[in-house]
């Protein structure tokens, strides 16, 4: 109810003003809007005033607006009146005759200086800094952004802070870029208001000389007074407003109100005080000034300087003693044990040698890395991954940095700074001497060099990369070896509330009637853990839906979702138009695996001699040898329903080992085996 009244106010303000530049009004209706209109000028002035940012003025643009189309509307009232009738009400006269002392030419030159302190002092300087500052804002805006990211990855902001904050700079960039062009509303106010005063001036002698039969300075005399007093009574509003615009644009404090901040500023320092009462009093004893006023205004000022430094002694005791006491106080409560227990998901740690490349006041652009990291993964396995948590440890050598999962360690590197490392990709002949390393991601030998050898190592065939790179690297490459892991059900849960926005009948029957969240968990981990990218959920989840009315096997259902996702496995794996070298399993061997797999109520496993499995293992390694040596990714194809349960026997010997059904292959895929794996 209380909206629509306020939207009732603002229409019938607007409905006003619109029906006073058409009908006449009679001189006391044009009272009450005179009165209102300077109100409402105070009102915007000290608004702006004790408003904490620009912000809290947001639709000040707006108001600007409405207040000078009602501002016109009132002078065209009032020229009306004037012209018609010779008296257009009590504000007009008082204002013509009080404020210009009933005196001619003292009322036009306190109407002059008015309109030139506006154009010339007010509205002018407004326009400038209301253009300097939109502009600046939209060129700040790419580093606020970038700011807000880093801040988002490190951990300093959650997610719900950060689009607040973003959100707050789209704002102010809207806002400065409105304010830029609402000054101008004010500027032509104040030159319509010129233009009307001068017509009213022409017009009224010539109405009066005319129609009223007076001589030509008893026109001058009684309209150029009532014009005088219309022009003021609208050029007041107007400077107030104008005055307004500059306050609300120059505004430089955010977290306090307009007149602490501006008091504390200029009578905050006892010393300035002192001295300026000491030259003031100066003045009235050594000139022939005002000796009683300039020695009692100077001596006002010392006063004031010593009141001042009292309190600044009492407040710097007050402090110290409140920080003692909070001290204490923290010293007696029991520990907070709870901000303890929080365990990141991710943290990458470095020692202080490495700091320059994470702090961006120095050139470091590691944060952006960071951020690129979440994108790049997010595009390409389709989840989203954890607040990577930034920080400085001075416990590692200088040079070290460490990785760790959910607290625990689980990668370590080093790097040499102001060095690049180089690597050999199998084809360099020309070696350049450096210091040998090993590349921390894959574990390549490399070699560390200089600056000035980057470019001779780089024409020779070497793969040259910068610290930051081989860090972001080598974290990248842990994050998607623990993504798995990383996903939990709050992840899965934000997964499926996406999801059901634009699939919700699909949602409602897979969960939670056919499957929990957590088999959909272990589902989706399932195909992370062997680098399937989850981003295509629809499909994932209507091929769960199809399935899990006859098996709740997270392991069975993630074969299913494999082979309808074969379009995108054979693409992440086999190149087209190009014959792919691959090694596939004996049937035998399959036999052996099905033979020996038991099924229980956690799950089924592979109950297999021990030595039979050391020897299917063995001739994996000869087999994949043989890929390596031809330049191929090590790829074993077998039957859809072996693969997994070989995934299971293979995967705690060989890291990188890729196990594909032939159910998951497109059918224009060519393939060629360069072997068998047999028992």
């Amino acid at each position: 109810m209380k909206m629509k009244r306020s939207d009732i106010g603002v229409a019938l303000y607007l409905l006003a003003a619109v029906v006073m530049l058409i009908v006449p009004i009679p001189n006391w209706l044009l009272d009450v809007g005179l009165a209102l209109n300077i109100s409402i000028a105070f009102i915007i002035l000290f608004g702006c005033m004790f408003a904490k940012e620009v912000l809290d003025m947001s639709f000040f643009p707006t108001v600007l607006l409405f207040t000078t189309i009602f501002r016109i509307a009132l002078n065209v009232s009032s020229t009306r009146l004037i012209l018609t009738t010779g008296n257009p009400g009590n504000v007009v006269q008082t204002f013509g005759s009080f404020v210009g002392s009933g005196n001619l030419v003292v009322g036009v030159i306190i109407f002059i200086i008015l309109v030139i302190i506006q154009f010339v002092v007010i509205n002018k300087g407004s326009e400038r800094v209301a253009e300097v500052t939109a502009r600046f804002t939209l060129d700040a805006m790419p580093g606020k952004q970038m700011a807000i990211d880093a801040d988002l990855n490190t951990g300093a902001i959650t997610d719900e802070e950060a689009k607040i904050r973003r959100e707050k700079i789209q704002s102010e960039a809207s806002f400065f870029g409105s304010m830029d062009g609402a000054v101008k509303y004010v500027k032509g106010d104040a030159t319509a208001g010129l233009i009307i005063t001068g017509v009213n001036v022409v017009g009224g002698i010539a109405m009066g000389m005319i129609n009223e039969n007076l001589a030509i300075m008893e026109a001058l005399n009684k309209y150029v007074i009532l014009t005088i007093g219309d022009g003021l009574v609208s050029q007041i509003p107007s400077l107030l407003i104008s005055l307004a615009t500059g306050i609300l644009v120059t505004k430089g404090s955010k977290d306090a109100d307009f007149g602490e901040v501006l008091v504390k500023q200029l009578f905050g320092v006892p010393k300035v005080l002192y001295l300026v009462g000491a030259t003031v009093m100066a003045l009235g004893i050594l000139t022939p000034l005002n000796i009683l006023l300039f020695v009692g205004f100077g001596a006002l000022f010392i006063i004031v300087g010593r009141i001042v430094a009292n309190s600044l002694d009492t407040e710097k005791v007050s402090t110290e003693v409140d920080t003692d006491e909070a001290a204490t106080e923290q010293m007696r409560q029991p520990e907070n044990v709870n901000s303890l227990l929080q365990v990141d998901p991710i943290e990458l740690e470095f020692g202080y040698g490495i700091i320059p490349l994470a702090d961006v006041n120095q050139g470091g652009d590691l944060l952006d890395r960071v951020v690129m990291i979440r994108r790049q993964i997010a595009l390409e396995l389709g989840t989203v991954v954890p607040i990577i948590r930034l920080r400085d440890n001075i416990q590692l050598n200088p040079n070290q940095y460490i990785i760790k999962i959910k607290g625990i360690q689980v990668s370590e590197g080093e790097i040499l700074f102001d060095h690049y490392m180089a690597m050999n990709p199998g084809y360099v002949t020309e070696e350049v001497t450096g210091i040998p390393t090993f590349e921390p991601s894959f574990h390549l030998p490399a070699i560390w060099i200089t600056e000035g050898q980057r470019e001779r190592a780089e024409a020779a065939g070497y793969t040259v990369v910068d610290p930051p790179s081989i860090i972001a690297t080598h974290l990248t490459e842990i994050i998607r070896h623990h993504l798995a892991e990383l996903l939990t059900r709050q992840d899965v849960q934000k997964l499926i509330d996406n999801l059901r926005e634009s699939n919700p009948a699909l949602i409602d029957e897979l969960t939670p009637k056919l499957l929990s969240l957590g088999e959909i968990q272990k589902v989706l981990q399932n195909l992370l853990r062997e680098g399937i990218s989850i981003r295509d959920l629809l499909t994932i989840f209507e091929t769960l839906a199809d399935h899990a009315t006859v098996t709740r096997d997270t392991d069975i259902l993630t074969e299913y979702v494999r082979q309808s996702l074969k379009r995108a496995i054979s693409s992440k794996y086999f190149p087209s138009n190009e014959t792919v070298s691959v090694v596939t399993l004996d049937p035998k061997v399959e036999q052996d695996i099905m033979s020996s797999v038991k099924q229980t109520e956690q799950g089924a496993y592979i109950n297999l001699d021990p030595e039979k499995v050391k020897t299917i293992m063995k001739n994996t390694e000869t087999e994949v040898e043989k890929l390596e040596r031809i330049g191929r990714s090590p790829i074993i194809l077998t039957s859809p329903i072996v693969r997994m349960y070989f995934k299971k026997l293979s995967e705690d010997y060989f890291k990188d080992l890729i196990v594909i059904s032939y159910n998951e292959i497109d059918s224009n895929i060519e393939l060629q085996s360069v072997g068998m794996v047999s028992a």
